[in-house]
């Protein structure tokens, strides 16, 4: 049997020098949620890497119902980052004066269908206007990039990334909070996910629904048979209600401190609070003038913080802050990591279980979960060791 364990090897051989010359500046443009973006900067890194570039400051960008206006500078410690990055890949704070006041050089990549190949593609924009901005392929190899590219990426992600001095003090102090031990809950139950997943749900609040029906807009749900189907294949949100039943199925006590690390407009929520009682969230534990003056990427930043830290995490989605802590967790060695599995409660309710009998199979299908991490940045940043 094999298994992921850290191991930090790009710090254990001798780093290929850079060159003498930079190919020119690459920004990366990061989109979505502070995870996402993180995402995206960290494979951004290891892309700079490998076409020998000068990686500049990235820019965050959000969709605009995000109401975010934070930068890269307002979530991460910028000196920080360029300490840490030195030697892995070139890291400028500001761009000489002959760029300084240009926009770059737009390459798009983000949307390319098919195996990604940078050196191909993205170089000779490099090379041709000096200072190019992108966001990087989802589908790119990252298995074929050279030693020092995965270097680069891996030293990114693990240990350049730390949160500004005041941010880390306020995660700090939330921390120091929450009643110990505690477990981290990232519960998704939002209307915007709700309307995303084209799921229909019965038995919700008149108020719930609403406010689904208004997030949908024009993308209507699945019905009859197709509505089955995609149930079925777990692709749909659990409630908090539904949550509360896995977690009393797997044995959670019922007076269990929790941290529910999730966004503003959780629906339901008391599907989960009526049953487990000791659940805390960052909007009570901060001072009404910390919350109300952060902005989501910080708020985001803070659940990160808790999350990696905590006695034990559970996700009831895998999006990309479950990935990104999983690994993370994984990688500190923080074994007590499960993701709550919307698939087999799905199938099991459609084949009709229910009460004490689906409680009993829903702890025969996570009893071996607990997992150290998931997420594509295990094969490159972890070594493989035989049990």
């Amino acid at each position: 049997m094999l298994e992921w364990r850290p191991c930090k090897w790009w710090l254990q051989g001798h780093l290929i020098p850079l060159s003498e010359k930079s190919n020119g500046y690459i920004r990366i443009d990061c989109y979505g949620g502070l995870n996402q973006m993180r995402r995206d900067l960290c494979d951004g890194i290891g892309i700079a890497r490998l076409l020998n570039a000068t990686l500049v400051m990235p820019k965050f960008e959000v969709a605009a119902y995000w109401n975010e206006s934070s930068g890269f500078a307002d979530v991460f410690d910028v000196d920080y980052f360029i300490q840490q990055m030195t030697g892995f890949v070139r890291v400028a704070k500001e761009l000489p004066p002959e760029f300084a006041s240009k926009e770059p050089f737009p390459v798009d990549s983000s949307k390319r269908k098919g195996q990604f190949d940078y050196l191909e593609s993205v170089l000779p924009s490099l090379l041709e206007h000096q200072y190019i901005s992108f966001t990087p392929a989802m589908s790119q190899r990252r298995d074929r990039y050279p030693e020092y590219a995965k270097a680069a990426f891996c030293q990114g992600c693990y240990s350049a990334l730390h949160l500004t001095k005041s941010l880390e003090k306020k995660a700090s102090e939330l921390l120091l909070a929450i009643p110990k031990p505690f477990l981290a809950l990232h519960l998704r139950f939002e209307p915007d996910m709700v309307a995303y997943s084209q799921c229909e749900y019965t038995g919700l609040s008149p108020s719930s629904m609403e406010a689904i029906k208004a997030a949908r807009g024009d993308k209507k749900p699945w019905t009859g048979d197709l509505a089955k189907i995609w149930r079925r294949r777990g692709k749909c949100p659990l409630t908090p209600k539904e949550t509360a039943f896995i977690l009393k199925a797997l044995r959670i006590p019922t007076n269990t401190h929790i941290y529910l690390a999730a966004g503003d407009g959780i629906m339901e929520i008391e599907g989960l609070t009526s049953v487990y009682t000791n659940v805390v969230t960052k909007s009570a534990l901060l001072s009404g003038e910390d919350f109300g003056n952060m902005h989501g990427n910080t708020k985001a930043a803070l659940d990160y913080y808790v999350s990696i830290n905590s006695d034990a995490y559970m996700a009831t989605y895998f999006g990309n802050m479950d990935k990104m802590v999983a690994a993370m967790r994984a990688f500190k060695g923080l074994h007590k990591t499960l993701f709550l599995s919307r698939r087999a409660f799905s199938e099991l309710t459609y084949m009709g279980f229910r009460g004490k009998r689906l409680a009993r199979a829903l702890w025969e299908a996570h009893r071996d979960d607990f997992v150290m991490g998931r997420g594509s940045a295990l094969p490159d940043c972890f070594c493989e060791f035989k049990l």
